[in-house]
């Protein structure tokens, strides 16, 4: 059930690299949690979701029209191990960067990882945890 949310201003990453993004955060986000061989139920239950947004909509403290990125992370609780969560924060950090063209991007890349609550979780009609 591991799912990926970025939030990125609508012109940081070029129009046609959102399946690319998509595929090389999921990529990660299987490989540390140990999946080593991704099945058809990893590939297709694994949701990347990219929120682009008007450039006005993304700011921080000191500036409006940021080019700040939150990918955010949702995993089932105790999926990575904290050797895990340092390679993924990193991967992800690099993805972003590379994908967007922007060398300096990582020094405004947040990763957030998120377990969902035990029980907080369900596909198929089906409440896991």
């Amino acid at each position: 059930m591991p799912m990926i949310d970025v939030y990125a201003a609508a012109e940081l990453f070029p129009a046609a690299t959102d399946r690319q993004l998509a595929e090389e955060l999921t990529a990660a986000l299987l490989r540390a949690e140990g999946v080593d061989k991704p099945g058809p139920t990893h590939l297709n239950n694994t949701g990347a979701y990219l929120h682009r947004m008007p450039a006005g909509a993304v700011h921080t403290a000191a500036a409006g029209s940021a080019r700040t990125v939150r990918v955010q992370v949702l995993t089932p609780p105790g999926v990575l191990n904290r050797g895990a969560q340092k390679q993924l924060v990193a991967e992800i950090t690099q993805i972003v960067a590379r994908i967007s063209g922007d060398a300096t991007q990582p020094g405004r890349t947040w990763v957030l990882l998120t377990e969902a609550a035990e029980g907080g979780w369900g596909i198929a009609g089906t409440a896991f945890g």
